[in-house]
């Protein structure tokens, strides 16, 4: 049966909505309706009425148009709280650009205005909905590695002011090095949503780091002020430890003070998973485990076949200890799930359908909210020196089951 499709406001038409966002929204999900957009630079908000025909609004007349039911709020970081705020009180339902705020205490009282207000707030990334990341959920439920250990992620980067045009425009602010936009925050919740989807909650957090490097200069001779020095007000390195709820240990090394890494992966009490980049929705992903890859033996007519048996020990004794030696193997593994391209969105989809199918959405705001709470403990142990007992708890999301559709039928999935 046909359903209907979910109308949308967009607030915030700058580089993440002119990019995948609004394609997406326009054309890769049926479901969605994109009925009007605003901006406080006008010509962005009259960017999408050319390219896509949307109605220009303010953000008050979108508020109280009685047909929009969702609010995308793709405005920068330190207007996520005041926008989403409003948008829920209003009565609307909202999804929100990561991270839903700044700090810990706005996310709370994010949390606390959907459930006053009796709203839906979901909040980015949504790429643990993507292909590799949804495959590797159900390898590891299926027990590909037995039973999980520890996992390990680290991101770095070198994020300086070196651009010519750094700051001297909206379309060159660059948010990662401001309030609210740290890599921890641009990044790092990429990597929490994912382990949150592989894992589940987190119950106690230790960590160092912060903002190692606050003053910077800026670097480029063709910048207005070459040699000015520039104050960078958030944590910039972070590294933890975690425990999870289920026993799982892990560490967490986030920063924008070195060179590029990129490392995730989890241990097994029966093989190494080898993860993807949870900043995109198809990547590699591969296992390391004893016959993985076994060679096949070929048996000719009337051959019987062998056990390949090796002797690991012989201590001198008549009898001989034979052991079988299986040796560890590394083996790509195929993607099970659709949402391989470029998909952002596809957490507002799920959103949509979870309106109409009265369902709880895969991006609830609680795993944003356990989020942004592992980066907001890790700086409260770096200042205390103690180990940080989490305070929320949130769910694994619902798995998307595996298809092999194409891409404009893999919205289906979603229809659940």
């Amino acid at each position: 049966m046909l359903k209907r499709k979910v109308k949308v406001g967009v607030i915030g038409c700058g580089g993440i909505c002119r990019g995948t966002y609004m394609e997406n929204m326009m054309y890769r999900f049926s479901v969605i309706d994109v009925v009007a957009c605003a901006d406080l630079i006008d010509s962005r908000a009259q960017y999408m009425v050319d390219k896509y025909g949307v109605k220009k609004m303010t953000v008050d007349e979108m508020l109280a148009d009685p047909e929009i039911e969702i609010i995308v709020n793709l405005t920068y970081p330190e207007s996520h709280f005041e926008i989403s705020s409003r948008a829920m009180k209003a009565g609307k339902h909202v999804y929100c650009e990561k991270m839903m705020a700044p700090t810990f205490e706005e996310a709370l009282e994010l949390g606390r205005l959907a459930e006053e207000n009796n709203v839906l707030f979901t909040t980015a990334p949504d790429t643990f909905l993507g292909a590799w990341e949804q495959s590797a959920r159900k390898y590891l439920d299926d027990g590909i590695i037995g039973k999980p250990v520890t996992i390990h992620a680290q991101c770095t980067s070198h994020y300086n002011p070196e651009t010519p045009f750094f700051d001297l425009a909206p379309k060159y602010f660059f948010f990662p090095l401001h309030y609210g936009g740290g890599f921890p925050f641009d990044l790092g919740g990429y990597y929490l949503h994912q382990m949150i989807n592989l894992l589940g909650s987190i119950k106690r957090v230790t960590g160092f780091g912060g903002n190692l490097n606050p003053t910077r200069t800026y670097m480029n001779p063709h910048h207005p002020k070459y040699g000015e020095e520039f104050i960078v007000n958030t944590p910039t390195t972070l590294l933890a430890a975690l425990e999870f709820e289920n026993g799982v240990l892990g560490t967490f090394h986030i920063s924008s003070d070195s060179a590029n890494t990129i490392k995730f992966q989890i241990t097994g009490t029966d093989g190494v998973f080898n993860l993807g980049d949870p900043n995109a929705f198809s990547d590699e992903i591969s296992v390391e485990r004893a016959g993985a890859a076994p060679s096949p033996e070929a048996i000719f007519a009337g051959q019987m076949p062998t056990s390949k048996m090796e002797n690991i020990l012989d201590d001198g004794n008549d009898d001989q200890q034979l052991g079988e030696y299986t040796p560890i193997q590394k083996v790509k593994l195929p993607l099970l799930h659709g949402y391989y391209a470029s998909s952002r969105g596809v957490g507002l989809a799920d959103m949509c359908y979870a309106i109409l199918n009265n369902r709880r959405p895969r991006c609830h705001y609680d795993i944003g909210l356990h989020a942004i709470e592992v980066i907001h403990a890790i700086q409260e142990s770096c200042k205390t020196g103690k180990i940080y007992e989490m305070t929320t708890k949130c769910p694994r999301p619902a798995p998307i089951r595996p298809s092999s559709l194409s891409q404009t039928c893999q919205e289906t999935t979603l229809d659940d």
